[in-house]
């Protein structure tokens, strides 16, 4: 029978493994507790409504349809067993494997204040970015019911906490929503007045990009009117606003809504490996992507304490999750083949990040550029990343119109609670 590779996790890392052993002399069998494969870096929109969920969302059998040596089963690994090298479902079910490749992702983290989880939801799955477009939408709805003056403008104040490119690029489409997407749509309030405040504990927004890019940037958020707080730490957050600390003072600011963009955690089902753990939870893995002590598991992706041949940690982003799942991959076929495995070497192709209509910035290493032709660069990139014919031409469709009107097509507001009027009409009923 041929070796058996199990792959945890169908994000960039899991399924470019599948997709690298596709047709080679092994069974693949891809777990993971969605159906769909998730194209994160768009998530954001999601989030605030430019595009819908299927535009970013694959489901994983349609995109490994023509591999018939593997096979994908919808289920959540809660242990990993490296004694019987079994993994074990939440249902109990155990799948034995002869290689794993472990791409299980992270989560965002509150840095050990998960109490504030309920006031600032973070964006890692579609769920959470439902979430976020529920919350923002109705920020502007309940101001415009909203009498008392200063509690309307706390309703339309909008708090990012995280300066990386996710915060950086949810606070420039959420400027450009509030100016641009809802004038002249009520009538109580001005949605141009809203307050978008981004912080940032560290000492500078987006530190993977140079200074120059750096401060492209903070120019084009000023521009959409967004205030950027640097080196400034949040020490509470709560249902009318958060706590922030800068050079020792503290101070509140009210805001209706708080958005989490900072810091990741790798899944807790890492700890299962009992093998040597990072900070963040991520193993900390071999030269070869291999778990010490257990050639034959490697760990990928977010899950992966990994450096560069320089010793830096490499970033958890997508051309680092799909270069190491090629590279697995290929280890393992030459593991096969009697042959020992190589080091992973990560090939730096850039760092881009969008941030407001018009305005990107881009690092390529051999080019470095900002505004107009970086934009349309981060745009056809995206394009052309995402999987399937149809999303890219719906995510085109929708970006076009989302320029040329100002308008965001996916507007809608879910899973709202019911007012209690309607509550006590349905009892009395």
């Amino acid at each position: 029978m041929q070796p058996h590779v199990v792959i945890i996790g169908g994000g960039f890392g899991g399924l470019n493994a599948a997709k690298a052993l596709r047709g080679a002399p092994v069974r693949v069998t891809l777990l993971d507790r969605h159906n769909y494969h998730l194209f994160q870096p768009l998530l954001y929109q999601v989030a605030t409504a430019t595009l819908s969920p299927g535009d970013v969302a694959s489901p994983i059998r349609w995109i490994l349809r023509r591999a018939p040596n593997v096979r994908v089963l919808l289920g959540e690994v809660v242990v990993i067993d490296v004694q019987r090298r079994q993994v074990r479902l939440e249902d109990g079910t155990e799948i034995a494997y002869d290689y794993l490749i472990v791409a299980a992702g992270s989560s965002h983290t509150y840095f050990g204040h998960d109490e504030w989880a309920p006031h600032a939801p973070g964006l890692k799955t579609l769920e959470d970015a439902l979430e976020m477009r529920r919350r923002i939408l109705l920020a502007f709805e309940r101001a415009e019911r909203e009498t008392d003056a200063a509690r309307r403008q706390e309703l339309i104040t909008f708090v990012l906490v995280g300066g990386g490119p996710t915060g950086v690029e949810l606070a420039g489409t959420l400027a450009e929503i509030a100016r641009q997407t809802l004038r002249h749509e009520f009538q109580s309030i001005d949605p141009g007045r809203a307050r978008v405040v981004l912080v940032e504990a560290g000492p500078t927004i987006l530190p993977s990009f140079p200074p120059r890019l750096r401060e492209a940037a903070r120019s084009s958020l000023r521009r959409l009117g967004i205030e950027v707080r640097e080196a400034t730490t949040v020490t509470g957050v709560d249902a009318h606003g958060v706590l922030l600390r800068r050079d020792g003072i503290d101070d509140r600011l009210a805001a209706g809504t708080v958005l989490w963009t900072a810091g990741v955690t790798a899944s807790p089902l890492l700890r299962t490996l009992g093998a040597p753990l990072d900070r963040a939870g991520r193993v900390m893995v071999a030269p070869d992507l291999s778990v010490p002590g257990h050639p034959e598991v490697f760990v990928i992706g977010d899950a992966a304490a990994a450096v560069d041949r320089d010793g830096r940690q490499l970033p958890g982003v997508a051309p680092v999750a799909i270069q190491q799942a090629q590279h697995v991959a290929r280890g393992i076929l030459r593991r096969l083949r009697g042959a020992s495995t190589a080091p992973f070497a990560y090939r730096d192709k850039g760092n881009l990040a969008i941030v407001g209509r018009g305005a990107a910035i881009a690092d390529l290493g051999w080019l470095r550029f900002s505004g107009v032709l970086a934009w349309i660069f981060w745009l056809f990139l995206h394009i052309f990343e995402l999987i399937g014919f149809r999303n890219r031409l719906m995510v085109l469709v929708q970006w076009a119109v989302a320029y040329v009107t100002f308008q965001r097509s996916v507007r809608l507001i879910t899973n709202v609670e019911r007012p209690e009027r309607y509550e006590r009409s349905e009892r009395s009923g």
